[in-house]
């Protein structure tokens, strides 16, 4: 019996066949966006009743700022699965899921149930699995680490941010 032959990775810059795994993958991270959306409807207007730190930003800078992030996030997934590398990809993939999940996680807990505290410890999660992905990421093709550097500093700054919301609206 025969094993079928390996695939070579595609070079950087081909597409390598790939693409409807890039869609899949925009698919995946907007579907979170839209679960977040479902649950944070009135979001905006909640947002507004809170009392907010001075350096809150305003409710129209997180749609713009979420777009472009979640683009990045799926561009830097796309570019891990291009490469070969059998469990190492995987792995980084596994943990890729890991971090989507509890971005999933966050706006159902935050505006839906109200649950700054539990939202709060989902975002220190989420923090700490989009470090681990970037770092698997890293091994696999640099320039996919990169992409994540935006989002890890957004979430870090949301968290900073859940964290002082937290505080001031209990």
């Amino acid at each position: 019996m025969c094993a079928a032959p390996r695939q070579p990775s595609p070079q950087p810059g081909s597409t390598g066949g790939r693409w409807p795994a890039l869609l899949l993958l925009l698919l995946a991270v907007f579907a979170v966006a839209g679960i977040g959306g479902l649950a944070a409807s009135g979001a905006g207007s909640f947002y507004a009743m809170l009392e907010r730190p001075a350096w809150a930003p305003p409710a129209w800078v997180f749609g713009p700022v979420w777009t472009v992030l979640y683009v990045t996030v799926a561009v830097a997934a796309w570019l891990v699965l291009r490469r070969s590398g059998g469990a190492t990809v995987r792995t980084a993939m596994l943990w890729w899921g890991v971090q989507l999940a509890l971005n999933c996680a966050w706006t159902p807990l935050f505006f839906a149930a109200r649950q700054y505290g539990l939202a709060f410890a989902d975002i220190c999660l989420l923090l700490a699995s989009v470090v681990v992905t970037a770092v698997l990421f890293g091994r696999i093709h640099r320039p996919a680490a990169w992409l994540l550097l935006p989002y890890a500093a957004w979430v870090a700054f949301a968290a900073c941010l859940n964290l002082a919301l937290w505080q001031l609206n209990t």
